[in-house]
């Protein structure tokens, strides 16, 4: 009876993925994405940040522990809610809210909880959660991005420290958190995989400094920064894990990565698509709508169904995580399609737009250069295809 229940409710539109807790969760989302992103977010375009006071205020809902233990401050769901909250967040048409947010959440902070010792979590993780400590997460370098083991940043143990150098690019929050974690070789001569180390090192730490702050072509509210480190010292309690074990830590992390960032590629393409529909249904050329041309019409409706086809292609991934089923396959097409698929849909409405559609006062202008990363960061698509391949 229950399964009968279940395609019951997924016919009348409930998808049977999630559970009505997951259902509360995107309402909430949602409320929040129309109250406080997308009356104010112009503002944090201009000023290249998110304000603290919002972080702080999507922490106090709950939105950065979404995972995390309740001794902590979390709401212990899984990653089908990730995927809700990434959704949601994508489809608010400001996409560097959604990194800066989702970087701290899902793609930082996860380093410290999954590695930490117990007296690490219970110094950061309220904070975290909170969104009174924002997070960032260091790994891609100059000359080494998606090849993990490439990266030179090098820390050598000092007695009771670690003295770290080198240098950090393309880190997200990497101007205005507090807390990062940094991945830094531990072993020059010995084998890549087993040569990387985690570690915590906070703002303000002496050697450690923001270099730069990077001007990007979309992203503009998210803070995103070139870091330097040249004898930065820090206590050796604030390695996370063991010595040597950061590689496989970076690996773990970046299937939640994949998902998360194939989620907000979904939210954005439906809300271009909703935003072009409503554009085409209202815009004459010709004497009637766009909407009346057959070849614009069928275009839209071959995009819809793509979307929702990469839709349950990442709510399919975050299933099999939940049901602790090694899914780097299904995460690695994920990656590969929704990216792809983001600038497919943001080329197509732009086209449908017309000359609007290039002018910086529209949407989807700014949605457009946003989109473009999505097959670039976290594992570009090219790399993504190889994993697929390795795995068919």
């Amino acid at each position: 009876m229950n399964k009968i229940a279940d395609i019951k409710s997924a016919a009348m539109g409930r998808s049977p993925y999630f559970s009505e807790e997951h259902e509360l969760l995107r309402a909430q989302v949602r409320r929040f994405v129309e109250t406080e992103i997308k009356p104010k977010a112009l503002a944090w375009e201009e000023q290249g940040f998110v304000p603290r006071e919002v972080l702080r205020r999507m922490g106090s809902l709950g939105f950065f522990g979404i995972r995390y233990p309740a001794r902590y401050g979390g709401s212990e769901m899984d990653a089908l809610a990730t995927v809700v909250l990434a959704e949601e967040l994508g489809r608010s048409t400001f996409s560097g809210v959604a990194t800066t947010a989702l970087v701290h959440s899902e793609m930082a902070s996860i380093h410290l909880f999954r590695a930490g010792t117990e007296a690490q979590k219970d110094q950061w993780m309220p904070k975290i959660i909170a969104g009174e400590v924002i997070t960032a997460v260091a790994v891609t370098e100059p000359d080494a991005g998606s090849d993990v083991k490439g990266i030179r940043t090098f820390a050598r143990r000092d007695g009771d420290s670690y003295v770290i150098d080198g240098a950090k690019m393309f880190i997200t929050n990497g101007v205005y958190a507090d807390l990062y974690f940094v991945a830094a070789k531990t072993d020059r001569g010995g084998q890549p995989s087993r040569s990387i180390t985690m570690f915590m090192v906070e703002k303000g730490t002496p050697g450690f400094t923001v270099s730069r702050t990077l001007d990007k072509h979309g992203w503009r509210c998210s803070d995103t920064a070139e870091l330097h480190f040249d004898g930065c010292r820090i206590p050796a309690e604030n390695r996370l894990g063991e010595e040597g074990r950061g590689f496989y830590a970076i690996m773990r992390n970046f299937q939640n990565e994949r998902t998360t960032i194939g989620a907000v590629a979904i939210g954005e393409s439906q809300a271009a698509l909703d935003l072009t529909l409503d554009y085409v249904r209202t815009r004459k050329a010709f004497g009637e709508p766009l909407w009346a041309r057959e070849s614009i019409r069928q275009r839209l409706a071959m995009l819809a169904a793509k979307v929702e086809a990469g839709r349950q292609l990442v709510y399919h991934a975050a299933w099999l995580d939940t049901q602790g089923v090694d899914a780097t396959k299904e995460v690695s097409m994920v990656k590969a399609y929704c990216g792809e698929l983001v600038n497919e849909v943001m080329y197509a409405c732009v086209q449908f737009h017309g000359g609007m559609g290039f002018m910086r006062e529209s949407t989807i202008e700014r949605m457009s250069r946003d989109a473009r990363v999505q097959n670039i960061g976290g594992g570009a698509t090219e790399v993504m295809l190889e994993e697929v391949a390795k795995r068919m």
